[in-house]
Parts: structure tokens; sequence; C-alpha cells
């Protein structure tokens, strides 16, 4: 909640305490329905329904659409007939869909039941639709042209259904069959450079589509990439079926964004906020990772025990297991920076399998840099601080450039890997890529011991 709106929560309770509800319009009606949708969470269950009756019909419509899942069952439940069809009847169908998906079987069936047959039809459409696919989160409602509508058409049109449709600004053009051949904007027919063109000759039929089975979060992404506020969707015959509005896709990319760091944080993807999510949901969703990382973690464990002995047979030895923890941090480290960056490059497109190479060799010259500076460094810190030996502080030294050339390696690979074979390449990030660095440069180092120190 912003500050400003949190400062209000006093008066606000006051006023509904003392019934002032004309006052209270009035003082609503200056901030943003976003902003006020906040309100919702900190006043108690009994007074929502009230405080919702009290704004303006616009500002509760685009309201109900802000709130939390559990506030739109409340006020749902305390609605009567008509006040639920009105509430519903202002909600542009793409709201609609998203709220049903959140709400108890009880409650969507109060909400069909309450919607008009046109607008029950289309939200049974796009429920049809797989979760992550862009007919998931595209709108029917746009205003359609024909090629043969003059200016006067078309802002006629515009004024007898453009009250509801999302945006009005970029218009679709169809043929009779409904496929999509052109788009053009309010500006380019209101600068026509000559009087009575016609919509076939100002629209662009180079259009930009997307499919309605595409993936929402490449949908999202195209929008972002061409810098589009709306994008037609369109079905395999190419008929143009709906629209995915700007403020659809900034949703779909928070959502990844949230879903991926959630999993680069080794737990199950969720979709209720944090205070909302019970402490038994919460260790359901991150058990299951906490197991299989630290089942997967019993191959360092082995590595180690398979070394045992030739640890202890020297104080030399014994020495080297005080800089295993250092050594496996800056693995884990180095591996996470190129992941995350790989991650992101997949993501936005930027970079593919076919780039591996590139990726690969760019990524062996910067873990060489790293861990040459990591090296001198270490090795001035071990002699002149740790007081260690000249042979632990080359092991030391040495294993630390090999352990930061192979976590890069690693880092750039996995997600690469992951993309290819179709998996999420958030899975492969930080903590595979540490558990699978740490038993290699736990192996590197004991092998480079070998080499310099000359234990068998």
């Amino acid at each position: 909640m912003t500050d400003e709106i949190r400062k209000i929560v006093p008066e606000i309770e006051e006023l509904l305490a003392n019934r002032k509800f004309h006052e209270l319009r009035s003082m609503l009606s200056s901030y943003e329905p976003a902003d006020v949708a906040l309100l919702f969470d900190e006043i108690d269950e009994e007074s929502i329904p009230i405080l919702f009756r009290i704004l303006p019909k616009e500002m509760a419509a685009e309201c109900f659409v802000e709130m939390d899942s559990d506030h739109q069952v409340t006020l749902i439940e305390a609605f009567s007939d008509k006040e639920l069809t009105a509430v519903i009847s202002d909600l542009f169908v793409d709201d609609t869909v998203d709220i049903i998906e959140e709400m108890p079987a009880n409650v969507v069936k109060r909400i069909l039941v309450h919607s008009d047959p046109q607008k029950r039809k289309e939200i049974n459409e796009l429920l049809h639709y797989p979760d992550d696919s862009t007919g998931s989160i595209m709108t029917t409602e746009f205003v359609e042209l024909k090629p043969s509508m003059t200016a006067d058409n078309v802002f006629a049109q515009i004024k007898k259904t453009g009250v509801d449709k999302e945006t009005i600004y970029t218009c679709y053009v169809t043929d009779p069959a409904r496929h999509l051949i052109g788009v053009v904007t309010v500006k380019d027919i209101l600068t026509a450079p000559k009087e009575g063109m016609t919509v076939g000759e100002l629209m662009e039929d180079q259009v930009i589509s997307v499919g309605t089975l595409d993936d929402k979060e490449e949908t999202a992404r195209t929008m972002s990439k061409y810098d589009l506020m709306a994008i037609p969707v369109v079905d395999n015959e190419k008929r143009l079926v709906g629209i995915v509005t700007y403020d659809d896709a900034m949703d779909v990319i928070e959502s990844g964004d949230t879903e991926d760091i959630e999993i680069m944080a080794a737990i199950t993807p969720t979709d209720k906020p944090y205070l909302k999510t019970g402490v038994f949901a919460t260790w359901l969703k991150r058990i299951p990772w906490l197991l299989l990382l630290m089942v997967s973690a019993t191959f360092t464990s082995g590595i180690l025990k398979h070394f045992e002995d030739a640890l202890t047979r020297s104080a030399a030895m014994t020495a080297l297991i005080a800089f295993i923890p250092m050594l496996m941090d800056t693995g884990g480290n180095a591996g996470g920076q190129v992941s995350v960056t790989v991650i992101r490059g997949l993501s936005l497109g930027e970079i593919s399998m076919r780039d591996i190479l590139r990726i690969l060799w760019k990524e062996i010259r910067v873990a060489i840099l790293c861990g040459a500076t990591l090296s001198v460094v270490n090795f001035g810190k071990m002699m002149l601080i740790d007081r260690v030996s000249i042979s632990a502080a080359i092991v030391v030294s040495l294993t630390l450039v090999c352990v930061v050339i192979i976590a890069k390696l690693v880092g750039a690979i996995l997600p690469i890997l992951a993309k290819r074979i179709g998996f999420d390449p958030a899975v492969m990030a930080s903590p595979f890529i540490t558990t699978i660095v740490d038993a290699l440069s736990l192996l590197v180092y004991f092998k480079v011991a070998q080499l310099v120190i000359g234990w068998a």
C-alpha cells in the first residue's frame, strides 16, 4: 500500500463509523481505482460491502478488478442479484475470466448466471483455452472495421460500440469472413491526406499478430519488442478472434518474472501473495525442492568421504579442508552470475541454442580473467594472512581458476540445454548449478592437490 493511502485509513474508518458516506465518496473519487482497491486490505470484512457501494459506479468496477480474490468473494456473496449483474456488466470479458479462474465453483456459477448470454458465451470460450496460451488472456472486445468504411462511418461505429471496448485507438480491419487484413489507428483516420479516403486506403496491411495457442509470455515479449499497445489474436484460419492489451501483457510478464525468481530460489511457484499463503501450503511448496537438493548434495559428501583418508594423512592435507567452503561458494557465485544472464537473454529472445558456441567462447575468456584475478588475490591472502605453505596456496589458487571456468561453463550450458529440451531454464538455475559445481569443485581440488603435493 502506498504511503499516501495508508495515511488516510484512520480517516476512512472514522467516516465509515460516523456514516458520512457522501463525504467519503467525494474523498475516494480523487484517488486511482488501483490505490482505492488497497484500502480493502486495511478495513474489517463487515465494512467491505459498505465501502464498495459508496464508490462511484465506474470506479467500483475498476476497483473490483484490482482487488484481492478473497475480497471479491466477500463482495459477490454480499451482492444482491441486481448488484452482481451491474458489476459484471461493467467488467471487460478478459477481466471477468481472470476473476472467475480464482473463484470457488459456487461463486463462478453465480457470476455466469448473472452475465448476459453474449458475455457468458465469450467467457466460456476464453475459459477453454490452456492457461499458458494467448487465448486465455485475450479480450474479445475490440473495434472491428471494414475496408470500405470512410472516416464518418468509422467514428459512427466507434461512438456506437466503443464504450464497451478496451481500446478504441487501434482498430482492426477484416474481410467479410473476418480474416484479419489490416490495422488502422484513429490518428491515421484523423490525419488522412485526402477527405473521403477509405479504411482500406489508410490501413497498414503488414500486421503483427499472434495465434490463440501461442505461449502468452512469447506474446507479451512480442508486444514489448514492437512497442505495441495491443496485438491482434487470430485462429488457425487467420480469423480475428480477439486482442491482447498492454495491461494484460504486463501482468503476464510480472507473473512470469515472479515464477522464475521462485524457481531459481528452489520454491514451487504459487499464485497467492506471501502473506495470504498458509504455513502448511508454504511448507508444501518448499520441501520437495529441499529434499531433492539435499539428496543431490550427497554427491559432495561422497567425494569428501572418498578422499577422507588422504586428507588426514598430514597437517598439510588437513589444512586444505579449511578452504573447501570458499572454493564451493566461489564456484556457486560464478555459475549463478552466468545463469542469470543467460536466462534473461533466453527469456527476451536475445540468445538461442545456435548461439551456444559464441556464449561458451565468451564465458571461457571471462572465466580466465575472473579466475586469474581471484587466484592472485587469494594467493597473496593465504601467504600473508593465513600463513600456509606455498604448496597449499598454489593448490587452492590453481583450483580457483579451474572452479571459476567450470562454474561459468555449467551456468551457461544448463539453461540453454533446458530450453532446448523443453524445460523452463529457470529450473536449471542456482540450486542445481550450485550442486553440480560443488561436486566438480571438490574433484578438481583433490586432483590438483594430488598433482602439486603428490599424495595418492
